[in-house]
């Protein structure tokens, strides 16, 4: 515990990052498919002398500037002030290893955030031809921004063996590109790429869903189809997109999606599975309630079910990005560091020598053993758990007692190949004393209320008499 623990009562600190990255992933890939829909969409209006469109379009790139240069640019910090605080080892360990990565996509950053703005405000003031050149210039910005942040985030599941090999030798520097281009990077990069289309044509429908149809029947039933043209190239090329990302994931993250379908009746470990049936069917909605409504009756598309759309949208998004986290179970960063923070190489060592040995954040005061068991549950633990919400450790221990709690530990500090825990779980590190500890602490969490004693019984008998 080399950094104070974030307690994030009920919720807990790992949804607090989800909540606001699903907002965020809504708004950063629509910021990508966006300049591309509006610059494409401004050249088709100008070759093919739909003057009509360039008023909606205009009114659309002021949305577009608002939802992705305020709320994008806040969520995006958002995250950035969450995952320091939630997993700071994993933070710290990115940044180092991706310094020079994450300085590229600042720059980028900076001129997609000032070609928007310049893009937006420049409508009628420039030539027509230097205005599209500006709209190219916040395309490839933008993109090359999801192009770097790609490389980092597919790293987390699939840093590759090169990387690993001089991992925690001081020269991962030295391996910085094949970290960035690992074996997840380009069919991650297409899922994403994807997403982004239909993410551009999801939004346009809202801002096309406001023309008043009665008045300009031409102008959206022209917009509102083209718009839903995005969404095509997405779900035609998505599942195979799927199959490939799947097939360079390594067989031990797999194992998750198999454990799900093989325990799907038991439910024990499920998410994944579930997840990716959410994916499948709200996907299966979207086009069939954007052919209903938007594609075969345009006149009448709305601002309602152009919202449902949206909200589909989020669905499939939130559990899109729910199932690539858990397939890094149980690792924050495959092979290297396990989800609670504890590198693997360094599991054998703390096992020797104490987790808590060179601990700064372990309360000083009370029962000693109660504060380090206490210490090991929020330092090991409490990355995924909860004490009584989410994923609620008194509900998982059930009605198991102190020996059989500690059964369980043992299965966890072994770790042993055959473990049903390990595709899920992290290795339990500490010395014995450290284990015993914590055994005795969630001993506590599910013990049952003590019965007062007879005499105080009797005291509150009299008092209600």
């Amino acid at each position: 515990m080399n950094y104070p623990f974030w307690d994030v009562p009920h919720i807990g600190s790992g949804w607090v990052i989800g909540l606001i990255a699903i907002f965020h992933m809504m708004i950063a890939l629509f910021a990508v498919g966006g300049g591309f829909y509006l610059v494409l969409a401004e050249r088709k209006a100008l070759r093919e002398n739909h003057r009509d469109w360039l008023e909606v379009l205009r009114g659309h790139s002021k949305f577009f500037l608002l939802l992705t240069g305020v709320f994008g640019t806040v969520s995006g910090v958002g995250i950035w002030f969450a995952i320091g605080l939630a997993n700071p080892e994993a933070t710290s360990a990115l940044i180092h290893n991706f310094v020079f990565g994450w300085a590229m996509e600042w720059v980028f950053f900076i001129v997609e955030l000032t070609t928007a703005a310049v893009y937006y405000y420049t409508w009628g003031r420039v030539s027509e031809e230097l205005h599209l050149k500006v709209g190219w210039l916040y395309a490839a910005a933008s993109f090359f921004t999801l192009f770097i942040i790609n490389g980092i985030l597919a790293f987390m599941l699939t840093p590759g063996d090169a990387w690993l090999a001089v991992a925690g030798t001081g020269q991962e520097a030295s391996r910085f590109w094949q970290a960035f281009f690992n074996p997840t990077y380009w069919p991650n990069l297409l899922i994403r790429t994807l997403i982004c289309a239909s993410l551009a044509g999801v939004w346009a429908l809202v801002t096309c869903s406001r023309i008043d149809g009665e008045r300009q029947p031409q102008l959206k039933t022209s917009l509102v189809r083209w718009s839903a043209k995005w969404l095509v190239p997405s779900f035609v090329l998505l599942p195979a997109a799927f199959v490939w990302y799947l097939w360079t994931v390594p067989e031990s993250q797999r194992v998750l999606l198999h454990l799900g379908i093989s325990t799907i009746g038991s439910g024990m470990f499920t998410q994944v599975t579930r997840m990716m049936l959410i994916v499948g069917l709200t996907s299966g909605v979207i086009v069939a309630v954007t052919y209903v409504f938007a594609w075969r009756s345009p006149l009448e598309f709305n601002l309602g079910q152009a919202s449902t759309v949206v909200l589909l949208a989020v669905i499939a998004t939130a559990s899109g990005e729910y199932t690539r986290e858990t397939l890094r179970k149980p690792y924050v960063i495959g092979r290297y560091m396990f989800s609670n923070g504890v590198r693997v190489a360094t599991v054998d060592q703390l096992n020797a020598d104490g987790y808590l040995t060179r601990s700064l954040w372990t309360r000083q005061g009370g029962d000693p053993k109660r504060v380090q068991g206490e210490a090991m549950f929020r330092g090991q633990c409490m990355a995924c758990h909860t004490v009584y919400g989410y994923r609620s450790m008194r509900h998982l221990l059930g009605d198991r007692n102190r020996d059989a709690i500690g059964n369980l530990l043992t299965l966890l500090h072994d770790y042993k190949p055959d473990s049903p825990y390990r595709a899920f779980m992290p290795h339990l590190a500490g010395t014995k004393e450290e284990i015993a500890a914590l055994r005795d602490f969630l001993a506590t969490l599910n013990a049952p209320a003590s019965p007062p004693p007879a005499s105080k019984v009797k005291k509150i008998a009299a008092a209600n008499k």
